[in-house]
Formats: C-alpha cells, structure tokens, sequence
C-alpha cells in the first residue's frame, strides 16, 4: 500500500491536485500549479472515496508516472472527507500481478491541510484507515493468489505468518488426523477429492477486559472445481477466489487485534479444495458432521455450506460466543437477487443485523438483508439424512436456511458476498479480480461491541 502523509506545506518538486467540482473520479489537466484537478461529486463518502482512487489511478497512469503525489484538501476538510479521501487513495491504487516486472506505483500521498492544528488529528484518522485498507488488500491478496500455490496448507501457513506479527493473537492449524478425530465430516468429504488435506485454521484474540465474544467464520474452499457436479469450464479460473470469506476473516481478525478493540474474537477458517478424483464425495452420500448432525448430499459443488456446518457447531461449542458471523461466496443465487455489488445478510437476531448494517455503512460497503423464509425451511428437512444439502428453491435463502440448522440458537448472521467479493470493473476503490469485501465490515462490527 502507498504512504499517507498529513502536512500543512507543499514539497517541491512533488506533482499537486486539487479536488473540485465535477462528477466523482472525473480527473482533468489542473490549472496552474495544479497536474490534476479531481471532482468529488456531491461530497458523499462514495464519492470521496471514488475520487481518492481515480487520483491514484490518474497518477499510476500518467505519461510520467509519479511516485509522489500531493493533494489540496481545501479550505475546511473534515475527518470524514479526509478518511474516505485516504480509504479510495489505500485501495484504489491497488495492482496484483505475478510478474517480474511489476507496474510502476504511486509510493507516496500527502495530504495538505492550510491549517497546522489539523495535522495530528488528521494522522490519527488516516492511522486507521491504513488498518482497516489493510485488512482489505490482505484479503485481495489471498483471494487472488493463484491455486496452483494456494492450497489449504499454504492458507492455513499465510493465516499464521500474519496473525505471527500481530501481538494478542494466537493460531491453531488443525490437520487431517485431527479432523478426523473429532469427526468433521463436512470438511473430510469436500477434501477427500484432493491430494492436499484440508485444514481448519482457528485465530484466538483475547484483549483484557473484554467482556463480549464474537466468532468469525468464513469459507476457506481454496479452489471449487465442482466436484462430480462439475461447473463449466467457463469461469472456473474465478474460483480461486472462493475462498474470498474466509480470507475476510483472517485479514478482519489481523486488523481488529492490531487497532487494539476490546472485543473477543475467535476466528475459525475450515480450508479445503473441492476436486476431481476417485476420493471425491458423491451426490447421494451421507455426511456426519462434528456434532453428529448428518446431511443428504444433492449437489457436490454446493461444497461451502458443508465445511462451514461443522466449523460453526465446533466454535459455537467449544467457544460459547455472544454472537456468530459466517462470511462465504456460497450462492450464485445472491448475485441475481442483488448483483455484484451488494452483499446479502441473513440473520437470526435484530440486533445483530443492525449492526452488521451499520458496520457496512461505516465501512463503505452494501449489504441488503435477506428473509429466512419459513415456507422453505421444510424444504431443508432430509429424507436419508437430517437435513439435504442443496434442496433447490430460492437458493440463497435455502442454502441460509441450511446453515441455520447447525447455530444452536446463538444469534447468528450469514453474510452471503457471492457478488461483491469479485469484481469484473474498476468503480470506486475497487478494482478488477477480488475486492476484499466484508473485511472492512467484520472490524466496523467488532468495534460495534467494544
């Protein structure tokens, strides 16, 4: 990520924008001392945000590419403006490329204020801001790593280098032996199609004082072939991505431990790959999870509400939290219900969604809630089984419906980013490829209880 410096003066030989009037992002030749002049919109958050980013991208992109750019906050800035300013700034920049030539990149932003007293307080917002764009980019990054060397391990060891340098956290890398022993039969079958085992990856932050608990989980389906109900070809490149919930989670966990919130959370992301082979699970099977609940399978690629059953039970159990949050690329049903940009919330409990919504806001990031429909909670009730995995109906809502069968009663939201979680277009602060979605949002409601 680039540099965000605060400062009251210009630096010579620096290039300078200054933000006007105009559709947000809309970046022209500045007059004067100005290269560029950026509007801003009507001033929302959005649009800020937007126009930090498309200053970013105007400056990576110029003729001379510039590794330092200075902007011109105006007369009165306040801290929301200077906040989304940096947000779009942090992520709008943002560029993932195997390559040995990597494209040249804005290092370095100074943000100038014409008042010095505005200095310190201006760097503690942009303090965290960098956590919490930080947090995104972490998650972009691991979602867009490629499949051939992200494999539930390597996930299970990048979760541990991070949390490594973050003090107050702890990881936990259980292996195959260990699911087995404890019967995660959700996570063994998904797996059992790979030559690499999954790997339940559990993150414990235990700030002092904290009187509320809160347990993350996200889907951690490193690559999604299908299984034996195999996709398409077309697009299945994408699925690298799928694990896009569970690196929310971990990167959320990093950065809500380095901000310091006094709030417990315990972060659990059962990793696996969902492949082709003579080990691969079948439609038609019976699958015990941790806990002893079974489930009929229906569809193989239906795979994320498998491994996230028996990651919920185990931590709702063994951890007895106050609230429980899932985060999982579950449904191809949520993009059509609400497109690409706005994730879908499920939950169990008011008061919970209220927060998750408010979170999102803060953080800049859309989510609609979505009912549990009883009529369709029969649908979920299994013939060979407990309950049936992929029992067809409306599927964003069936595939919740199932989930909420393994939360015990705990208040429980299922944040559904099938959509959001990639992206196709530059808008905003988001770029083509993974966007890090709800990894922002998860610190926003960690903070919530602090």
């Amino acid at each position: 990520m680039i540099d965000i410096e605060v400062s009251d003066s210009r630096r010579r030989g620096i290039p300078v924008a200054t933000l006007g009037s105009g559709k947000a992002g809309e970046v022209r030749d500045g007059d004067g001392d100005f290269r560029w002049q950026v509007g801003a919109g009507e001033g929302s958050a959005q649009d800020w945000r937007t126009a930090g980013a498309a200053l970013v991208r105007a400056a990576q992109s110029d003729g001379q590419p510039a590794n330092a750019v200075q902007v011109e906050l105006g007369p009165e800035p306040d801290g929301q403006t200077v906040a989304e300013l940096a947000m779009g700034a942090l992520l709008g920049g943002y560029q993932f490329k195997v390559t040995a030539a990597p494209a040249p990149a804005v290092r370095t932003l100074r943000l100038l204020t014409p008042h010095e007293r505005a200095v310190p307080e201006y760097e503690k917002i942009v303090g965290r801001v960098r956590e919490l764009a930080a947090a995104a980019t972490l998650a972009r990054d691991l979602a867009n790593s490629p499949s051939n060397i992200k494999n539930p391990q390597w996930l299970a060891a990048a979760a541990e280098r991070v949390v490594g340098e973050v003090s107050g956290v702890r990881a936990t890398i259980h292996d195959e032996k260990w699911l087995a022993e404890q019967g995660f039969g959700g996570m063994l079958a998904v797996g059992g199609g790979s030559a690499s085992p999954p790997r339940l990856i559990e993150l414990a932050y235990r700030p002092r004082g904290a009187s509320r608990h809160l347990l993350l989980v996200g889907k951690g389906i490193t690559f999604d072939s299908g299984g034996l109900s195999i996709k398409p070809a077309e697009g299945m490149h994408l699925m690298r991505t799928d694990m896009a919930g569970g690196a929310a989670v971990i990167a959320a966990t990093s950065a809500i431990a380095r901000l310091g919130l006094g709030v417990r959370v315990t972060a659990l992301v059962p990793a696996a790959e969902n492949l082709v082979s003579g080990g691969s699970y079948r439609p038609g099977d019976v699958v015990r999870h941790y806990g002893g609940m079974t489930t009929e399978v229906s569809n193989t690629d239906a795979e994320g509400r498998m491994v996230l059953a028996d990651a919920l039970v185990y931590g709702i159990r063994r951890f007895r939290p106050d609230a429980v949050v899932d985060v999982a690329t579950l449904t191809g049903a949520m993009k059509v219900a609400l497109g690409l940009r706005t994730g879908g919330l499920f939950a169990t409990d008011d008061d919970l969604a209220a927060r998750v919504l408010a979170a999102g806001e803060q953080a800049g990031e859309a989510w609609w809630r979505m009912p549990l429909l009883e009529d369709h909670a029969d649908a979920v009730r299994g013939q060979l089984a407990d309950v049936r995995q992929a029992p067809g109906g409306p599927g964003g809502v069936t595939a919740a419906l199932f989930l909420r069968e393994f939360v015990d009663g705990v208040p429980w939201a299922h944040l559904d980013i099938a959509g959001p979680a990639r992206a196709e277009t530059t808008y905003a602060e988001v770029v083509p490829g993974a966007t890090g979605f709800a990894a922002r949002t998860l610190v926003e409601l960690a903070a919530s209880y602090a």
